[in-house]
């Protein structure tokens, strides 16, 4: 797929993977908006990149149809990345999930249909998966899904409208199944949430769970390679991927590295001693990347050598949490 000069629609453009994204889309000369609500993402992300003539950011709700459909406008490619990502508070607010993931990828749809663009690249999870699948490392056909939080329920709904706009409208997608993703700009996640604990208390840190849950973990650099050249090597109409490294690394040793990383010395670890870290929460997750391996990309980083790059970057920027 061709990006250079093509203007790009990034939903959650100053969010953790989109502001990301966006940075290497520049790079590759295209014309990028950035579409963002400022629940979780940030404008200072993207701040270097706002006298960029290639650059544009509008704040904008993705329930507000009638502004979307305005500001989606003369683009070529949709990447609908925006969501809330905070997987603990939409258990709490279930309604949020529902909102921000289902019906705002039903209004991006829309939009698309109503001004004839028909290219869209979609950020799924592995929490689509659900409870420990009885395959592990699991592949994209595994089947059936019956994912455990809400968050994962409105990914998977988000993927069948997808997959029914692509059949019926001549859509073509491309559908990411994340791994943990790690690095710059990171708002959420078990080590931002290490970090913030530590700041409030650097002698004592509560790990939710028994520590041992255990899940792979993309640097985010990496997750944005991996779905660029995705894009430009696959090229069916509906397209899906497990976007991971091989393996995966235990809570209790990410508790670790943040310590480390954070420069502190004689921590308590405090566990709740649950199976899992909330409810939703997925104790063990592997995934089977070879269907992108064999296209050609294969993530260098191993899931420990991602969280110690992530961390290190994540402790050196200092965010404060939106929440």
């Amino acid at each position: 797929m061709k990006l250079k000069n093509q203007k790009i629609f990034v939903t959650g453009g100053v969010g953790f993977i989109g502001s990301n994204l966006v940075e290497e889309l520049l790079k590759e000369k295209a014309k990028v908006v950035a579409y963002d609500n400022l629940s979780l993402g940030k404008r200072e992300f993207l701040l270097p990149y706002f006298k960029n003539p290639n650059f544009k950011f509008i704040k904008g709700n993705l329930l507000d149809r009638k502004k979307l459909a305005k500001s989606i406008r003369g683009c070529h490619i949709i990447f609908h990345l925006a969501a809330n990502s905070d997987i603990p508070y939409g258990i709490k607010y279930p309604k949020v999930e529902l909102k921000n993931g289902t019906i705002a990828t039903y209004n991006v749809l829309e939009a698309m249909r109503k001004n004839n663009i028909k290219k869209i690249v979609f950020a799924s999870t592995s929490a689509i998966y659900g409870d420990r699948p009885k395959i592990l490392p699991t592949s994209e056909d595994y089947g059936p899904l019956f994912p455990i939080s809400f968050y994962g329920a409105s990914k998977l709904a988000s993927e069948g409208l997808i997959s029914a706009f692509c059949h019926n409208f001549g859509f073509q997608a491309w559908i990411f199944r994340f791994a943990n993703v790690i690095g710059k700009n990171g708002t959420h996640g078990v080590a931002f949430d290490f970090i913030k604990k530590l700041k409030k208390n650097p002698k004592e840190l509560e790990i939710l769970g028994d520590g041992n849950q255990s899940k792979p973990y993309l640097y985010v650099k990496e997750c944005v390679e991996g779905i660029l050249y995705g894009i430009r090597k696959a090229n069916e109409q509906l397209n899906y991927f497990n976007l991971s490294c091989s393996g995966a690394i235990k809570v209790k040793t990410i508790a670790t590295i943040v310590v480390k990383e954070m420069g502190l010395k004689n921590v308590k670890f405090k566990y709740t001693d649950t199976k899992r870290g909330w409810s939703g929460d997925v104790p063990q997750v592997r995934l089977d990347p070879n269907k992108i391996n064999k296209l050609g990309w294969k993530a260098k980083l191993t899931s420990d050598d991602a969280v110690k790059l992530g961390v290190r970057e994540l402790v050196k920027q200092n965010i404060n949490p939106c929440r």
